[in-house]
């Protein structure tokens, strides 16, 4: 890529009030900003793509996390991906491919060490926030480290036709799972989990309470859970779960958008008898499985044995709908941003 003129302005994405309850259009607001040069050790990326995530929602609230919130009248950030424009530190070159944590805006000036050169002839660009990223290890180190997987596991996803949840049913189809049942919002999603993905089993949530749907699912019970709703799933779950059970905490989606206290799960106490682990997890405490799972990955996306899929919005202007998109269920895998 050839040196090119960078312009002075960028639009960015602007938290303008914290929302109450589910967010609306009017909490965000979209801003032109000066672009800065970059600095000594800089870089200047253009970014060609931004993700769109869950936990996103959580720090739109003024609350102690394990993530400082966004401040309200200031850029919000994220996932994104994209190319160096202009370089002020050494082994970053003008056209590198350069994935980031600046994200909802148009062009991020950031120190080189908080970017990663990744190859764009290795894999789409846009996979390096989802199969290839923070949700493809999510639910390859959620499955296989928190949950301690083995051979022969039956396995229950919530949230399955998401950008964690497809793959995590996937990868324990992969890795031997007796059954694999996931959980999902609409017929065309569970059609896509028993075909494209492979699970043995799916239901739509909202046709029947969950515990019942799960029991005529998973008759002789099942031993992993990969939660990423929380609520009526956890508490189905936990009445599912086999002794020895393991449960990784992942997400809670279905309280994100409540402003009273979550209903459940009321029958926590089961966890005591039936021996069972329930674990949160947060990805970052699982960096050194990285190697490893890039290279495992990356082969199974090779040879076709994993199917990925993308929900892809078009322009900046629409990140904010992307978001709402993505907390109303919109997508099939990842949602992401194209600039």
């Amino acid at each position: 890529m050839a040196e090119q003129a960078i312009p002075t302005t960028g639009r960015e994405w602007h938290l303008a009030a914290r929302p109450v309850g589910r967010p609306v259009p009017s909490d965000f607001a979209l801003v032109e900003a000066p672009v800065r040069q970059p600095g000594p050790g800089e870089v200047l990326v253009r970014n060609a793509y931004l993700s769109v995530d869950p936990y996103m929602r959580g720090r739109m609230n003024d609350v102690k996390s394990y993530v400082p919130p966004f401040a309200i009248g200031a850029p919000m950030d994220g996932g994104a991906v994209g190319y160096v424009v202009a370089s002020a530190a050494e082994g970053f070159e003008v056209g590198d491919a350069v994935l980031h944590g600046l994200g909802w805006r148009e062009y991020a000036t950031l120190p080189a060490a908080q970017g990663v050169k990744v190859d764009p002839a290795l894999a789409p660009l846009s996979y390096y926030l989802g199969v290839l990223g923070m949700p493809g290890l999510t639910a390859y180190a959620g499955l296989l480290e928190v949950a301690s997987f083995k051979e022969g596991d039956a396995v229950f996803v919530s949230g399955a036709a998401g950008a964690v949840g497809s793959l995590v049913g996937q990868i324990a189809r992969l890795k031997g799972a007796s059954r694999v049942i996931g959980s999902a919002g609409s017929a065309e999603k569970v059609a896509t989990l028993t075909g494209s993905y492979g699970f043995d089993a799916a239901f739509n949530y909202k046709d029947a309470p969950v515990a019942e749907q799960l029991a005529a699912a998973a008759p002789e019970g099942i031993d992993v859970y990969f939660d990423n709703v929380g609520g009526d799933h956890l508490e189905a779950a936990i009445g599912a779960l086999n002794p020895h059970g393991r449960v990784t905490l992942c997400g809670a989606i279905a309280q994100y958008n409540e402003t009273s206290a979550p209903a459940g799960p009321r029958n926590l106490a089961l966890a005591i008898g039936k021996r069972l682990n329930l674990r949160g997890m947060l990805v970052r405490d699982h960096a050194a499985l990285q190697p490893q799972f890039v290279a495992e990955v990356a082969g199974w996306l090779k040879d076709g044995s994993l199917r990925y899929d993308e929900t892809v919005v078009k322009g900046v202007e629409n990140t904010a709908e992307a978001f709402l998109g993505l907390l109303r269920g919109d997508n099939t895998g990842k949602m992401v941003v194209e600039l």
